[in-house]
């Protein structure tokens, strides 16, 4: 209403107007049957008149019609635009405890919902009201008496829409829900077909829908149980005004008090109201459905897009990048100042610390390892790092500035996370390459390319081939290699590595680690080492244990000391393939630094 009063207004005024028309006729009607013995002559004259009123009132619902849908479509459309921006504003966080099934309800299910009750429900119950009110006003006109007897209903449906509404909302907020967890179910048990299969878990999974559709269906069955209490209790509020004025204007009519035609009109419109008043109260039960899917949607925030919090940044995959342009090519990112952490803490659930007051000053410029046992905290640090996670308790700065306070554009303009999660957008090579810079050539593309070993295998395919889902599916290390190539393009400042090279064999994960160190040498890049020569070619290695930093410094140092990564490394050094050296170093990268 606030957005959109002028078109709502043209809209409202043109359906009071065909209401308008189509109250002429019970009153032509009246003056028909009351006339119909002292002046058969005007029955011409009448018929007509009913005739064009008719015409009339049709004309005029047909472009109020379209109104309304105008602007149900348009209000829809921000409303579908408003909830893309909160769905990618998610914190990483929400989005995996809210699960897949959970998002595609309310992008589906509950977004269909709405625009049901946006186009024909909203509208519809407006014109519905008016029309009550307006026919109400016609009948006082034609004798205000005859008003009483359709009160009679009032009580009834009152009485009958106050139980129901009291009930309504959470019986559909609970069906809303069972059916994420259906659709959850179901997402999870075909993605997951292979292991389903290998593990034999289909009796399970078939018991975990079975028990998810009964736990649907018995919601839905809640909602229905209040619909078939109610709508009968008001179909039959519609007959007993008629009734009522016809007995009561009967009586009137035999004592002399009102005469046929008012009688006779006020009937008429009493049987008018059964239209409007049922599409109000069948309306209420959509209405009831689309509130809940309008707070489902709502529920979706995020905070002011001014300066935002980097708990707020959308989910990072294997490489994100801001919108736009984050640097013209050959330009590296201005970096200023350090990263350093201050008494870092941080948990996924309460009282179960993952990281247990970190502080650690990074340099600019300089290569850092982290490594340490599984379940260490390595991940969650590098996560911290990238401004993913908010820390409980300290505070991450880089040049001296929060995290927190740094506006989401500028976050990732300094900042990226390369993970072994990579993902392939549908559509060619190169849309997937400018999702990193939508300005770069084709010798750029060419470039970051070979700079991850990437160029032989792209080349052959083409820049202009199809990737992603259900076209040709890149391997995994062919994904990866593409993810790390949009890094080469966004060109930050801080880059952190978390597994990135994971989906690789040892030899060419080895081999691209050596042509990543070139391109980004300069840049301040924080590695999660699982591969200790990760480590070993790192400035400085960082040991995370339980939570803590236990040690800090060199390669040899460290190796030198033997505590815990001195262990490390003889258990990853005993580990590793007699047979399978590490390769020679890459010829030199024919890439100036910050050329891609």
């Amino acid at each position: 209403m606030l957005r959109h009063p002028r078109e709502l207004t043209g809209s409202l005024l043109l359906h009071a107007l065909a209401t308008v028309a189509g109250l002429a006729t019970p009153q032509l009607l009246g003056q028909l049957v009351q006339n119909a013995e002292r002046a058969p002559t005007d029955i011409t004259r009448i018929a007509l008149a009913i005739c064009a009123a008719v015409v009339t009132q049709a004309v005029l619902t047909r472009f109020a019609v379209l109104a309304s849908l105008r602007l149900g479509e348009k209000v829809l459309a921000r409303l579908r635009e408003e909830f893309m921006d909160r769905l990618m504003g998610l914190p990483l966080t929400t989005v995996e405890r809210a699960g897949q099934g959970e998002l595609l309800t309310r992008t589906t299910r509950d977004i269909d919902t709405l625009a049901t009750t946006v186009q024909l429900a909203v509208p519809d119950t407006l014109v519905a009201l008016a029309t009550i009110m307006l026919t109400l006003g016609a009948i006082a006109l034609t004798d205000p008496v005859l008003v009483l007897p359709c009160l009679v209903a009032v009580p009834v449906l009152w009485a009958s829409t106050r139980w129901y509404l009291h009930r309504a909302r959470a019986g559909y907020l609970r069906a809303n829900a069972s059916y994420a967890r259906l659709t959850g179910g179901l997402s999870e048990t075909v993605e997951g077909a292979r292991t389903v299969d290998a593990l034999r878990l289909a009796d399970r999974r078939f018991q975990r829908v079975n028990g998810d559709i009964a736990e649907s269906s018995a919601a839905e069955g809640r909602t229905l149980y209040l619909r078939s209490i109610y709508l009968p209790i008001a179909d039959t509020g519609y007959i007993l005004p008629v009734a009522a004025t016809l007995m009561i204007g009967g009586f009137l009519y035999t004592d002399g008090h009102v005469s046929l035609a008012a009688v006779t009109a006020a009937t008429l419109y009493v049987q008018q109201l059964i239209g409007p008043v049922d599409r109000l109260l069948f309306w209420m039960d959509e209405l009831q459905v689309g509130g809940a899917s309008l707070a489902r949607i709502l529920g979706i925030n995020s905070p002011d897009n001014g300066s935002r919090s980097a708990a707020d940044a959308p989910p990072t995959g294997a490489a994100s990048a801001p919108s736009g342009d984050p640097s013209p090519p050959g330009a590296t990112q201005p970096f200023g100042g350090p990263v350093e952490l201050k008494g870092v803490r941080y948990a996924y659930r309460p009282g179960q610390d993952v990281l247990r007051g970190v502080d650690l000053v990074i340099a600019p410029g300089e290569r850092l390892a982290i490594v340490g046992p599984s379940g260490a905290g390595k991940s969650t640090l590098g996560r911290l790092l990238a401004g993913i996670h908010t820390p409980g308790a300290g505070r991450i700065t880089i040049g001296g500035t929060d995290l927190g306070e740094l506006p989401l554009s500028d976050l990732r303009r300094r900042i990226i996370l390369v993970t072994q999660e990579q993902h392939a957008f549908r559509g060619t090579l190169r849309d997937n390459l400018l999702i990193a810079r939508p300005s770069a050539t084709d010798r750029e593309l060419e470039q970051a390319l070979r700079a991850v070993d990437a160029w032989e295998w792209a080349n052959e395919q083409g820049l202009d081939a199809e990737v992603g889902s259900g076209t040709e599916a890149l391997t995994p290390s062919n994904a990866q290699q593409l993810a790390l190539a949009r890094l080469v393009l966004i060109d930050p400042g801080v880059v952190v590595l978390d597994e990135a090279t994971a989906s690789l064999d040892p030899h060419s994960a080895r081999h691209l680690e050596r042509a990543l160190a070139r391109v980004l040498e300069g840049r301040t890049v924080i590695a999660i080492a699982h591969r200790l020569h990760t480590a070993h070619d790192a400035d400085r290695v960082v040991v995370i244990e339980d939570g803590r930093v236990t040690e800090s410094g060199g390669h040899e140092a460290l190796v030198r000391q033997g505590g815990p990564y001195s262990r490390l490394w003889r258990s990853w050094q005993a580990a590793r393939p007699a047979s399978r050296p590490d390769p020679p170093p890459a010829a030199p990268a024919q890439l100036r630094k910050g050329e891609a």
